[in-house]
This record gives C-alpha cells, sequence and structure tokens, in this order.
C-alpha cells in the first residue's frame, strides 16, 4: 500500500513552560512509537516533533494507510485433549473452534505440533492489518495517557465539542483543536471531545489567516510560519531566538553579549510563538548593585538576558525576546523597561539595608533557625564546621584562623534581606557582605566557595582556605543527615549528599589534596555529641562514597575492571586514585600483565579457601628450587617496590612485577601448593601470600583477569 507522510496536532491552551520541551518530545515519541509497533510505520521512520506555546504536534513520514497482513497461529489445547482415540473431535475442540468462528470441518486443517503428550493443536489464520484510523486512534489515546503532564486540570467541553457541557475533561490545558492528515487526508480520530479536522489556529495577534487551512501533512511548518506566524518546531524557534541575541548584541558592538543560560532559553522559546528580539537598558545607578543579584532578577523574574561586556561585567542593557512584532517596537521596550525597574530598585534596597549590619552580628541569631530537629540548629551546624574546618586547615597547612573565620561567617547571610528574596545567592552575597565589613580577602571568598561544586562541572575552592571550609561544610552534611537514617533511595535525595560527596571527591581528587578521607569521617563524626549520628556512619559514608566514586571514575573513561582494581581496596587516601589508576591502566599493556593478573586472581582463590599462616616463608623447608626462586624474587622485588610506592611512582611499582611473571609461571607449573606435608603447606601458602600482598599494593591486579 502507499505510504503518506502525516501531521497530528493539538490545539490547547497556554501549556507550562518549563514542561513544554518534553510534552512535545513524549507526544511524538510515544504516537510514532505504537504506528510503528503496528506496522503503519517503518523502523526508520523520521519523527519531527512541534510544540510551541500554544500546540503539540507530530510529524511522521511514510505511513500506511494500513498495515500488511500478518500471519497468526492459535494454540487451541494439547491433542490429547481435542481428538479421541479416532483422531476425532471432541466436545471441547468443537467448543473452541466455535468461539473462533469454525466448526468440525476445519479439524483436518489443523496443525500438531510437538511430540507425545507435548504434541498440541493449532490453528493458522491471517490477521488483517489495523487501518491507519484504528492505528493512529490507538497511537493518540496512549500517546495523552503517557504525557508527563506536571498538573492535571479539569474542564468543561466547549460548544464546538460532541457533548458540550455535559463531560469533565482532563488534561494539561483546555484543548481547542485536533488535526490529523494523511497527504492531504483528514483521519478522522478523535480526543479529549473533539474531532480531527484540517484547521489549526495561528499567532493570536499577528496572524495573516484565522483560522489557518492545512492543505496537507508536508506544508505544516511553511503554513504555520507564513500563515499563522507561527514557527511550531520547538527547536526551529530556539535557534531563531539565540540567533537574534547574537546578532543584536553584535549591532551594539565592544564585545558586547548575552548572558549564557541554555535554562532560559528554553523557557524563553516556550512562551514565544514568532520572536522578535528587542533591547532595553536600566539606570546606571544600579550597576552599583552586586550583578549576580541584577543577573538574578531579571532572568529569574522578566526572563531577560542581561548582557555583559567582553571582560564579563554587567552592563545597563538588556534583551527581551518579544513574542509581537510591532512597527514601532517603542512601547513595547518602554513597557519591559518600566517594569524592571521596580525589581532592580528592591535588589538596591535589600543590598543597601544588609550592608547596615555585618555578618558577624548576625552569627547567634543562627540559633534561632533549625537547620534540622534532630541536628540542632544552623548556629549549633557552624559551630561544627568551624572546628573541622579548622583541623583540616591545619593538615593542609594553611592558616587554621581565616578557615574557621570564614566556617563561622559562612550561613550567617541566610539571614540577609537579599538571600531571602532570592536564595540562589547564598555565599555569593556572604562574599559581597566580608569584604564590605573589612573581613580578610581569603575569607570572604571561602564563604562563597564553600558552596562549590553545587553542580556537574561547577568550578572548586581556589585555595585550601576554601577547600578547607568547602570539604567540612559537605562533611557535615553528609555525616549528619546520613547519620540520622535519611539515606538516599532511587531517585530521591532530598538533602543532596550524592551531590555533596561528589564535592568531597572532587575536591580532594582534582585539587590533589592529602588528606584521608577515613580519617575526614572520623573528625566529623566527632563534632556530634552523644548519640546524635549511628555508630556505623562512618563506615556507611565511606561505602556510599566509593559507590559515588566509581561513577565518577566512570565518567572518567576509565575500564571497570581498572576501577575495580583501585576501589576494590577501599582507599582513603583519595587523591592518589587517579594516579594508581593511571598506573593500573599502563600495567595493563605490558605483555606480563594478563598471565599476572590471572596468577593473582588463582592466588586469591587459594588463599581464601585456608587459613593463609602469618609470617613469612622458610627457605629451609622449602624442596622445590621452582619455590625457592620464587621467593628469591619476591625478597629481591620487595624493597624496589615498596621504595617506589612511598614516591607514589605507581606506575614503576607495577612495571617492577612484570619481572616476576616467569618466576610464578615456574612456580605453578612445578610446585603442588597443597602439599601433604603441613608444615610444607604452610610455607607454601605464606610464600603466596608475600606474592599477593606485594603484587596488591597499588592495586588488586586479580580485577583484571578476564
Amino acid at each position: 500500500m502507499s505510504a503518506k507522510n502525516l501531521l497530528v496536532e493539538l490545539f490547547v491552551e497556554e501549556l507550562p513552560p518549563k514542561a513544554l520541551k518534553k510534552l512535545g518530545e513524549a507526544f511524538s515519541t510515544a504516537i510514532a512509537d505504537t504506528l510503528k509497533a503496528d506496522g503503519l510505520a517503518p523502523a526508520e521512520t523520521a519523527v519531527t516533533p512541534f510544540a510551541s506555546p500554544r500546540r503539540l504536534a507530530v510529524h511522521i513520514t511514510a505511513v500506511s494507510a494500513q498495515a500488511e497482513d500478518k500471519p497468526v497461529s492459535h494454540k487451541l489445547m494439547p491433542a490429547s485433549v481435542g481428538l479421541d482415540s479416532a483422531e476425532k473431535a471432541t466436545p471441547a475442540l468443537l467448543k473452541r473452534l466455535a468461539a473462533l468462528g469454525l466448526d468440525e470441518a476445519m479439524v483436518p486443517n489443523l496443525k500438531r505440533i510437538g511430540e507425545g503428550k507435548g504434541e498440541a493443536l493449532f490453528f493458522d489464520t491471517v490477521a488483517q492489518g489495523a487501518t491507519l484510523k484504528e492505528g493512529l486512534q490507538k497511537a493518540l489515546d496512549e500517546a495523552l495517557a503517557k504525557l508527563p503532564i506536571p498538573k492535571v486540570m479539569g474542564y468543561q467541553l466547549h460548544e464546538n465539542c460532541e457533548q458540550p457541557g455535559w463531560s469533565t475533561v482532563n488534561f494539561v490545558r483546555p484543548v481547542h483543536g485536533l488535526v490529523a492528515l494523511h497527504g492531504a487526508e483528514v483521519i478522522a480520530v478523535s480526543a479529549l471531545g473533539l474531532t480531527a479536522g484540517r484547521t489549526t489556529q495561528g499567532h493570536r495577534f499577528e496572524a495573516a489567516v484565522s483560522p489557518v487551512s492545512l492543505k496537507e501533512a508536508d506544508s505544516y511548518a511553511a503554513q504555520m510560519e507564513n500563515e499563522g506566524a507561527v514557527i511550531a518546531g520547538f527547536e526551529t524557534r530556539r535557534a531563531e531566538i539565540a540567533r537574534q541575541l547574537h546578532d543584536v548584541a553584535a549591532k551594539i558592538g565592544s564585545g558586547v553579549q548575552p548572558v549564557e543560560d541554555d535554562a532560559l532559553l528554553d523557557e524563553v522559546t516556550a512562551l514565544v510563538e514568532r520572536p522578535n528580539v528587542l533591547l532595553g537598558c536600566f539606570g546606571q545607578e544600579f550597576l552599583e548593585v552586586p550583578q549576580e543579584c541584577l543577573i538574578l532578577t531579571m532572568k529569574a523574574n522578566q526572563k531577560y538576558f542581561p548582557l555583559l561586556d567582553q571582560t564579563g561585567k554587567l552592563t545597563n542593557q538588556f534583551l527581551i525576546v518579544s513574542n509581537i512584532s510591532p512597527a514601532d517596537p517603542g512601547a513595547v521596550v518602554g513597557g519591559n523597561e518600566r517594569v524592571v525597574r521596580p525589581r532592580l530598585a528592591d535588589a538596591k534596597f535589600f543590598f543597601d539595608q544588609d550592608r547596615k549590619k555585618t555578618l558577624d552580628s548576625r552569627v547567634e541569631k543562627l540559633g534561632n533557625v533549625v537547620y534540622h530537629n534532630k541536628l540542632g540548629t544552623q548556629l549549633e551546624r557552624v559551630q561544627r564546621v568551624r572546628k573541622l574546618a579548622g583541623e583540616i586547615a591545619r593538615h593542609l597547612n594553611t592558616s587554621v584562623e581565616k578557615a574557621e573565620r570564614a566556617a563561622w561567617l559562612s550561613k550567617a547571610d541566610l539571614l540577609t534581606d537579599m538571600v531571602g528574596e532570592f536564595p540562589e545567592l547564598q555565599g555569593i552575597m556572604g562574599q559581597y557582605y566580608a569584604l564590605h565589613d573589612g573581613e580578610a580577602p581569603e575569607v570572604a571568598h571561602a564563604i562563597e566557595a564553600h558552596y562549590h561544586p553545587r553542580f556537574a562541572g561547577d568550578s572548586l575552592p581556589q585555595n585550601n582556605i576554601g577547600a578547607a571550609t568547602a570539604l567540612a561544610d559537605k562533611l557535615d552534611t553528609l555525616v549528619g543527615i546520613y547519620g540520622i537514617g535519611l539515606v538516599p533511595t532511587g531517585d530521591k535525595d532530598p538533602f543532596g549528599l550524592r551531590r555533596h560527596a561528589l564535592g568531597i571527591l572532587r575536591i580532594l581528587i582534582e585539587k590533589q589534596l592529602p588528606l584521608d578521607l577515613l580519617s575526614l569521617l572520623n573528625l566529623s563524626k566527632a563534632q556530634f555529641p552523644g548519640e546524635v549520628v549511628a555508630e556505623s556512619v562512618v563506615i556507611d559514608v565511606l561505602g556510599f562514597m566509593l559507590e559515588r566514586l566509581r561513577s565518577y571514575l566512570r565518567d572518567k573513561n576509565f575500564e571497570a575492571g581498572e576501577i575495580e582494581a583501585v576501589v576494590s581496596q577501599n582507599p582513603t587516601r583519595i587523591d592518589q586514585v587517579i594516579p594508581r589508576l593511571e598506573a593500573v591502566r599502563e600495567f595493563s599493556r605490558l605483555p606480563e600483565a594478563a598471565a599476572l593478573a590471572a596468577a593473582n586472581k588463582r592466588i586469591q582463590n587459594i588463599l581464601k579457601k585456608t587459613d593463609a599462616p602469618s609470617g613469612s616463608a622458610d627457605l629451609a623447608l622449602m624442596q622445590e628450587a621452582a619455590e625457592r626462586d620464587l621467593l628469591a624474587a619476591v625478597n629481591q622485588l620487595a624493597p624496589q617496590v615498596t621504595g617506589l610506592i612511598q614516591n607514589e611512582d605507581y606506575t614503576g611499582a607495577l612495571t617492577q612485577l612484570a619481572g616476576v611473571r616467569q618466576a610464578v609461571d615456574h612456580f605453578f607449573d612445578g610446585v603442588m601448593v597443597m602439599a601433604d606435608e603441613p608444615l610444607v603447606r604452610n610455607n607454601r601458602l605464606a610464600l603466596l601470600k608475600s606474592l599477593g600482598d606485594l603484587m596488591n599494593q597499588v592495586a588488586d591486579i586479580s580485577k583484571l583477569a578476564a
């Protein structure tokens, strides 16, 4: 049957902007997948989603009017039940055939498959392929049921529906139109009280034609743009906005660029149907306020794109993405400038008021702010973090006084008006206010840096004072929250413990801090009084963090075997993990690596099955030359490997181990480890234990064995 392209559109009232992109993708994917499953569209069909503030649509290529017929084999029943001894149909078989619209004449045509008691009767037929109307109705129903709707609303069917006022429909927003075109033909499917046609609506104010009568499926995008003044494709509209933003910025010159923000760009794309970027400005006096405040209020409240100069400093100009294109845009620009001015004035007022009180004067009032009912107030938390930050700073040979001061002031900005209005500015405002108060620059920067990294790929604290404060804050959260049993489950992690764990790991690894993670966890636990946190919290959190470490290392493109070789040893010097992994990777390329990994695995399996004796192997008890040679090789290599490890030359240490391969091979070829004589057997086990310990000082290389 000839295939044509298909277009389906739901015309709705304004959809939630933050959900629009996902709704459009889910709608198009669900319809296409169902049509493919029913044989109405090929696997390689091209699926083009459309999503604008007032529509969800999809264009699917090569959709058939009817699916091909399919052979179907019906299993009826066991042959022993369906046929008697004379091979005649039993009443049970006749009843089953009658249910299928068949009679006794069909019995000779039944297939018998299987043998003996497992033989069954089958009836082969051909199932007629689904029509497009049937398949599309099913696809549309399933797509609407599966949409990731953030919040459903109910509404009465309007006058154009089949039963206006008699039924309540539940959907994300009221739906006013349904289009289904197979080529130029309307497919009369129905949904949400509507029957499909070929007409839809364009732009509220600027459509050249209303309604828009679609000629065929393939003309949808062009007609919507030319007649309806709507760029229907989400990605097309997004690209157009990005182009206009940079074009307007380029006309200003001097290297001015709009703030890069993908989430804001997605949201604005979901708010307009035909974007028109305009330039606005505000008073220079507002630039006295920290630019983070101004940028946040313009983006969050007004959906504007602030403009930065070539040094990254905020200018007093911003870009507006309008949904209309008047001949004279002055009224639109002026209206937006009037709206943004009070917002910026509020930010300036908060900033001026907050600076009248020092951060230090606010700290004691944190005692009135509950952190968690089992973990006390924010003041108690600050006191714990201050002690821990000081201890970490001492281990890093940096200023204990400044680290403690930064930790003491780190949460004071929570009580400021600015952070109360814009919680996203925690730490950022603390830094500005600390500098205003005359605090040391290192202290002020650490107040801001102690929240870093805030998300994947975020920057780390620049110096050790900031690192000490950040580690202390994250460790207190992790040990405290985990210690009272609020462990992350599935995709639920309300306290961001996975993020805190990854932040600690990144700081230790990427700043190469010589700190022991187990010691840090014990230090953090010691700050909590009595039985506040579980006794097992240190071991529990360590295991939790090592799992996060595995994920982090996978993202760094290390192989699973390489990761397990290092992480399975429960390392606590996290700064040494990457060098050890790199050494394992180099070792695995040596020709001796596979044999040594296999030997190491064999050694571990032997030692697991018996109690390995303590102490060193005794040369006097050795009967075979191969075991004496292996002992000599181990004794020769041990000081060399140990010295290299002490100098953190892990690659050199593993490379040295390659020299023991020949002795290991000869040992396993010529020596029976589990000898009958107990002294000889235990001596050989002791030798293998010494060899295993030597080989696994850098990593458990048995994990590299196939």
